[in-house]
C-alpha cells in the first residue's frame, strides 16, 4: 500500500508543477524520494532492513517515474497548451481528464506492483500504527470538508476554485468570479459520500495487509482507485464533473488574450521542466 500511497503522493508533488513555479517543482520532484520515505514512515514506522529495502524500492519506482511516465506528462502538457491557445470545447476537456485518470492509474499500478513484497512483511504493530493514522487523517478531513453550514462549505469551495483558476489565468474579471460562484451553487456536495468511501477503500486495504496479500491483491486495488463506488456517491461525482466542464467552456469564452496566454504559457513551461527531468 505504501507504494500505492508513494505514488499519491508523488502526485501530489507533480500537482504542485501545476500550482508553483518551475524552480519549486524541480526541487520538490529532486528531494521526492526524501518526502516519500517522511511519508512512509510516518504511516508505517519501518526500520532496519525494512528501511534499506524502502529506499530500494522507492528508487526503483522514481527511475521508472522519470524515464517513462515524465515525457508522457510532457507530452500532454505541449498538447494541452495548444489547445487553451485555440480555445477549448468538450471534446478537449474530456481528453484531459481521460488522460489524466489514465496516467494516475498507471503510476498507482507501478508503484503497487514496487512496494507489495514490502507491505506483506509489515508487522502487526506497524499495521495498527497505520490504522491509528488514517483514523487520524480521516478526522482532519471531516473537520475541513463535511463539518459545517452548507453556506460555509459552499464559501470553502467557491474560493478554493478562484484561487486555482486565478493561479492558472490570472486575475479574472467580475463576470468571471459571478460564474464561479454559480458553479459553486449548481454542482452537488458530496463530502459525506466521499468520506464513506475514504473509509470503504481504507478497510478494503486493512484487509489485504492484515492477511499479507499485497503481492496478490494490491495492484488491482490501486488501480481501481476510482471504481467500486456507491451508486449516490457515482452520480455526484458525475454530476461535478458536469458542472465543472460547463465553467471552463463558459470561461473559456470569456478569457482574454492575456489570461489565455497565461495559462497556455505556464503549460509550455511545466512540458519543458518535465523534459529537464526525464534522463537523457
Amino acid at each position: 500500500m505504501r507504494r500505492a500511497t508513494a505514488a499519491k503522493w508523488l502526485f501530489a508533488l507533480l500537482l504542485l508543477v501545476f500550482l508553483q513555479g518551475c524552480s519549486p517543482t524541480r526541487i520538490a520532484y529532486d528531494n521526492a524520494d526524501v518526502f516519500l520515505r517522511w511519508r512512509a514512515n510516518s504511516y508505517f514506522d519501518f526500520h532496519g532492513e525494512q528501511s534499506d529495502e524502502l529506499d530500494r524500492r522507492l528508487a526503483a519506482f522514481l527511475a521508472w517515474h522519470r524515464a517513462e511516465a515524465l515525457p508522457r506528462y510532457a507530452r500532454f502538457a505541449e498538447d494541452a497548451s495548444a489547445r487553451i491557445l485555440r480555445g477549448v470545447n468538450r471534446g478537449d476537456l474530456e481528453w484531459g481528464y481521460d488522460a489524466v485518470q489514465a496516467q494516475i492509474r498507471e503510476a498507482l499500478g507501478a508503484a503497487a506492483a514496487e512496494i507489495a513484497g514490502l507491505l506483506d512483511g509489515l508487522s502487526p504493530d506497524q499495521i495498527t500504527h497505520f490504522a491509528q493514522r488514517l483514523a487520524d487523517e480521516n478526522r482532519k478531513f471531516a473537520k475541513e470538508q463535511v463539518q459545517g453550514t452548507v453556506e460555509e462549505r459552499q464559501q470553502r469551495r467557491v474560493k478554493r476554485n478562484i484561487e486555482r483558476l486565478e493561479e492558472w489565468f490570472g486575475s479574472l474579471s467580475d463576470a468571471q468570479l459571478e460564474r464561479v460562484r454559480l458553479y459553486g451553487e449548481r454542482a452537488p456536495f458530496s463530502a459525506h459520500l466521499r468520506e464513506r468511501d475514504r473509509k470503504r477503500r481504507q478497510a478494503e486495504l486493512l484487509a489485504i495487509l492484515r492477511a499479507r496479500e499485497a503481492k496478490q491483491r494490491l495492484v488491482q486495488w490501486a488501480e481501481a482507485w476510482d471504481r467500486g463506488r456507491e451508486p449516490a456517491y457515482a452520480r455526484a461525482v458525475r454530476a461535478t464533473l458536469a458542472e465543472y466542464y460547463d465553467l471552463l467552456l463558459d470561461l473559456d469564452r470569456t478569457l482574454s488574450t492575456e489570461q489565455r496566454a497565461h495559462a497556455a504559457k505556464r503549460l509550455k513551461r511545466y512540458a519543458e521542466l518535465f523534459v529537464s527531468l526525464t534522463p537523457q
